[in-house]
């Protein structure tokens, strides 16, 4: 008697703690959702500069399909200058945007004009495809974005959490008739799949089959392991009855639509069907049609087994006859299901989640995220981050990269077998970060060099040096004359510091536009002698070079080391016109149930006069006119009026360019990662990069229009005066109004009085 109380009194503790295990977890904190990270969607509106095969490539990046019909959200259809869409919908930072049937016209330059199209459960009795109804005009539209990656679990789990009612047609109705057909009428247990399963162990000696409910699955899966013993089958019953108990039939289903295994993407396991969704379809769960929705149903059963990518006939196979058993429950009709059997299996070749789509501008991302948010939160709470990244521009910088270096590798041999890069591309107004490449294999994560190879700028400082002196315009001008000549210094090791021109010859006395355009050292470094070294590092600080820089002179000629990212804070500012903005990846983060959740605004500040800044670019588009950077208009025309600057640093070790157009300022280093020389120089080497992707970006013309206070005159600089525009010696360039000398030289007073009655008429 007392046995038999004890045993009852253990059981009775034994299914308490059961009781409470089940519970806790079901009521708490169920999983650990990973942040999701989005590239910007691509905004359609008329006058945007896309070609109809573009935009379908960003389409298919996407996984839309082409579809005459343009029937369901997903498709589209182009023909003769008209391209169908019917776009997914999205919920976005500021708001939900529903799915819309649109037409886009084109013309030679992009897009001409974007109407609405009804749905087809718009249309009125008796009209066809919808097209008859009269089209409103809509001036923007946004693409649903590109998942390009996440930030995972310890686990390394990857779902989507979705709603019952988020479920397409036919997949409840799939997998309850192929994995448990009496869920809704059993407490937790189906008798006659036991019994089944006990004859079957009975006959082969051992825990064969299971006989389990999607109760009991969700249980072994959701609190237990996969080990087949009696013991934990005994727990697995016991666990399914209090769950049964305890929540409705629509929370546990809903539960394994979440949390059942569905496949694999390297070492992240697909959990759920709306992250299957994602990985074998590239689409949202709600919009998968009947043959994709049944074989999702199909992988619950065994997801390596029939693995569609691994094993298609296999998968097929598992597929029809999920749909045949929607026949048998009569949910399908026969000709609905033979319809779908002939549809392919329909699975992406890539998935767009894979976490190493873009690893370098994911690091980005992840640092910056981490100044606001901690680890645990980035990986467990189903954060929705939504970045800059431009996938259109992204690959192509990919692409060009890659061909890029092997073209320098075929050329120069050996000597560059190891050749790395590192790649920054943002959008000169905005400060956002569109590109970035971390290595000479763009799609390998590890070190990345555009965030962390710390290498010496060489003369890509030197513009520093020239925005200082031509912020003072009582002093300096582009005609001013500065000495390009050996010198030598001492410096605090007791040494000399002698810099000496690329070229070996010194210059004599050359105007400051010719010194930043020829890129001379000694005419660079003496100017920035004859300032003030600590003024020019203010103004390499004003820049936005945060990081601390060795205060000697050798820092002027780029000692001091930077990362790619960080050149590219620092020509950001001169892309804009001397003001300066924080480089973004990030606009928006959402809770996983879509709130705001931290907004990442434009911020901007002025640090330079427009004037001096205007002045400098336009020694830096003298840069590829005429000097270091020419061979640039080789193969891009001239009109782009490219600002640019060269880098190359002692023995060759490093190879920079910095180039800006309107819509893109892109900085390339190249180099090896032992530090070793190299036969390239920024010229040869990271320009020869940057030209190959311009080619393919192909960026709008750089149009500053002079400030208010800069006019264009002809200027002597021998004699500092005004000159004539057929004089001798005569150079045209823009001077602030501070500078212009009031002498003209004698072969200019024709000029002179011209320009006065121009004067007097205005």
């Amino acid at each position: 008697m007392r046995l038999g109380i004890g045993f009852l009194v253990i059981v009775f503790i034994f299914v308490g703690v059961l009781d409470f295990a089940v519970r806790y977890k079901f009521n708490g904190k169920r999983w650990s959702v990973p942040a999701k990270v989005y590239a910007r969607p691509l905004e359609l509106y008329s006058g945007l500069a896309i070609t109809p095969q573009a935009l379908m490539s960003e389409l298919k990046r996407l996984h839309y399909s082409m579809d005459a019909k343009v029937a369901t959200p997903g498709t589209y259809y182009f023909q003769a200058n008209r391209l169908i869409l019917y776009t997914r919908g999205f919920e976005f930072w500021d708001g939900l945007e529903k799915p819309v049937k649109l037409a886009l016209d084109f013309d030679d330059a992009g897009v001409n004009a974007i109407s609405s199209l009804p749905l087809a459960s718009d249309n009125p009795p008796g009209t066809s495809s919808g097209f008859a109804s009269e089209p409103e005009h809509l001036d923007l539209v946004r693409l649903d974005p590109l998942l390009i990656g996440g930030f995972f679990p310890a686990h390394n789990e990857d779902r989507i959490l979705i709603r019952l009612e988020q479920s397409p047609p036919y997949l409840i109705d799939g997998l309850l008739a192929i994995e448990d057909r009496g869920f809704y009428e059993h407490s937790g247990l189906s008798m006659r799949g036991i019994l089944r399963a006990f004859m079957v162990n009975v006959k082969e000696f051992r825990l064969a089959q299971g006989g389990s409910t999607l109760t009991q699955q969700l249980v072994k899966n959701f609190y237990l392991n996969d080990k087949r013993t009696f013991s934990r089958k005994a727990i697995e019953a016991i666990m399914a009855l209090l769950l049964e108990l305890h929540y409705e039939k629509d929370e546990i289903l809903e539960a394994y639509l979440n949390e059942v295994y569905l496949g694999q993407a390297g070492q992240r396991g697909i959990h759920g069907f709306g992250m299957a969704s994602q990985h074998y379809f590239g689409q949202p769960l709600n919009q998968l049609k009947t043959h994709q929705a049944a074989l999702l149903v199909g992988l619950a059963k065994g997801a390596s087994y029939y693995d569609p990518r691994r094993f298609p006939e296999r998968a097929l196979k598992r597929r029809n006859t999920v749909l045949d058993l929607l026949v048998e429950q009569n949910v399908l009709t026969k000709k609905q299901a033979e319809a779908a059997k002939t549809k392919p299996l329909g699975v992406i070749a890539n998935a767009s989640n894979s976490d190493a789509l873009f690893p370098a501008f994911l690091d980005l991302v992840k640092r910056q995220l981490q100044r606001d948010y901690r680890e645990e939160d980035l990986r467990t709470e189903g954060l929705r981050i939504f970045t800059t990244l431009d996938p259109r521009v992204q690959i192509k910088v990919e692409n060009q990269v890659e061909r890029s270096l092997r073209s320098l590798q075929s050329g120069y041999g050996e000597s560059v077998r190891d050749l790395q890069a590192g790649v920054v591309v943002t959008a000169p107004q905005s400060g956002e970060v569109l590109a970035v490449v971390g290595a000479k294999n763009p799609r390998e994560a590890g070190f990345n060099r555009a965030l962390d190879a710390i290498r010496p700028t060489g003369s890509l400082f030197k513009p520093a040096i020239y925005l200082t002196a031509l912020s003072d315009y009582q002093n300096y001008s582009l005609g001013t004359l500065i000495k390009d000549e050996a010198f030598s210094i001492p410096t605090q090791e007791d040494t000399e510091w002698s810099p000496r021109n690329f070229d070996g010859i010194s210059h004599g006395d050359v105007t400051m536009i010719e010194a930043l355009a020829k890129s001379y050292n000694q005419a660079g470094a003496k100017l920035g002698l004859d300032l003030g070294l600590g003024n020019v590092l203010q103004s390499l600080r004003a820049l936005g070079v945060e990081r601390p820089l060795p205060e000697y002179p050798a820092v002027l000629l780029g000692a001091g080391g930077l990362s790619p990212l960080e050149v590219t804070q620092m020509y950001q500012t001169i892309a804009a016109g001397g003001f300066s903005s924080s480089l973004r990846s990030i606009r928006e983060v959402l809770t996983a149930q879509g709130e705001p959740l931290a907004r990442y605004p434009l911020s901007v500040r002025q640090m330079f006069d427009p004037e001096a800044v205007y002045l400098l670019t336009h020694a830096m588009q003298e840069v590829m006119r005429e000097g270091t950077g020419k061979s640039a208009y080789y193969y891009l025309p001239k009109e782009l009026n490219i600002a640019g600057k060269t880098g190359t640093t002692n023995d060759l070790r490093d190879s920079w360019f910095v180039g800006f157009t309107e819509d893109y300022l892109a900085v390339v280093w190249l180099g090896l990662d032992d530090n070793g020389a190299m036969p390239l120089t920024g010229s040869t080497g990271a320009l020869q990069v940057w030209i190959a992707m311009m080619k393919d970006l192909e960026p709008k013309p750089l149009f500053a229009p002079p400030p208010e206070k800069i006019e264009f005159v002809w200027y002597n600089p021998v004699q500092g005066k005004r000159s004539g525009n057929n004089c001798s010696g005569a150079i045209y360039i823009p001077m602030h109004e501070q500078s212009i000398p009031n002498e003209w030289t004698a072969c200019g007073r024709g000029d002179k009085v011209i320009d006065a009655i121009k004067s007097w008429f205005k």
